[in-house]
């Protein structure tokens, strides 16, 4: 299947170990992707906040740039992303004029966004075009001992209407799925649809690093053995800021977080370093013996 990838400029830039592990992952997946390496940042939260036409300009920019492919839909890696993407193709779909206006912005690169490109994350393609059953065949090695809390964050919920969660659409839910069919034990836990706390981090440091304590510290009394994110800046969030977040609720934390894409790679048969988790601040190698004690088969 060929897809017009969009990394996001998060995991391209911040987090490239995310991205790289993307890389990894798509061929055993049976993905090809298509980069659009000449795409912009999604404007979410800075630029939108700022000036929504800069914004809404920025992101029918890349979907231009994924229809002049041979890819059938783009797929992301970025569930904030998805989130300011999805809300500017309901805006650009919906208006005619406004979607002309925002065209005449990138005449003068020769794109045009035409109305009906399908955008999806990683996490919905995985249940909705690979299949959770091809998805359980390609399993190399099972993360069969492995206790996993699902974070999904702001952007791949809600609001629900806008991001196509239904009864036939359970997208609140294919993280769980998707973790079961790698073989792993989902750990539910109070912050699995709450705010990482990302978005408010240079308003707000100390909430910020409160409520991604909060969440990491739940999931930690709730036994899991990681956190798993659609999202680079939850990474970012959860990872990077952990050891400040447990100043602030004031205990030890110590829990790894791992993108999606690294736990996919786990379980098709990817070593930790391919996916690049040395250079997680909290280090998922030092934590978890993922050689023998979590990861049924590695040994074998």
């Amino acid at each position: 299947m060929k897809v017009a990838y969009w990394p996001g400029c998060v995991s391209r830039g911040f987090t490239p170990e995310l991205h790289g592990s993307m890389a990894k992952v798509a061929p055993l997946l049976d993905l090809e992707l298509i980069e659009l390496d000449r795409a912009a940042c999604c404007g979410a939260g800075v630029i939108a906040e700022h000036n929504q036409e800069l914004a809404d300009t920025l992101n029918a920019r890349t979907f231009a740039l994924a229809q002049q492919t041979d890819g059938a839909l783009m797929m992301n890696i970025c569930s904030t992303c998805q989130g300011a993407q999805s809300e500017c193709q309901q805006r650009l779909d919906a208006n005619t004029e406004y979607r002309r206006q925002i065209n005449e912005n990138l005449a003068d690169e020769s794109l045009t966004y035409e109305k009906g490109l399908t955008n999806l994350n990683l996490l919905w393609l995985l249940v909705e075009e690979i299949g959770l059953d091809t998805l359980r065949s390609k399993v190399t090695r099972p993360l069969t001992d492995l206790k996993v809390g699902p974070f999904y964050g702001c952007y791949i919920v809600r609001p629900a209407s806008r991001l196509g969660v239904d009864e036939e659409h359970p997208r609140d839910r294919y993280m769980h799925m998707v973790i079961e069919a790698l073989g792993g034990t989902v750990i539910d836990y109070a912050g699995v649809y709450k705010c990482c706390g990302f978005p408010i981090i240079t308003m707000n440091m100390d909430a910020s690093l409160k409520m991604a304590g909060r969440h990491v510290g739940d999931a930690i009394d709730a036994d899991a053995d990681c956190l798993v994110v659609p999202c680079p800046l939850c990474h970012l969030n959860l990872d990077l800021q952990q050891p400040l977040a447990a100043k602030q609720v004031g205990r030890e934390l110590g829990l790894p977080i791992l993108h999606l894409p690294q736990l996919l790679g786990l379980a098709l048969g990817l070593e930790p370093k391919e996916l690049g988790m040395s250079k997680h601040v909290v280090k998922p190698t030092s934590v978890i013996d993922w050689s023998a004690s979590v990861v049924a088969g590695a040994t074998a």
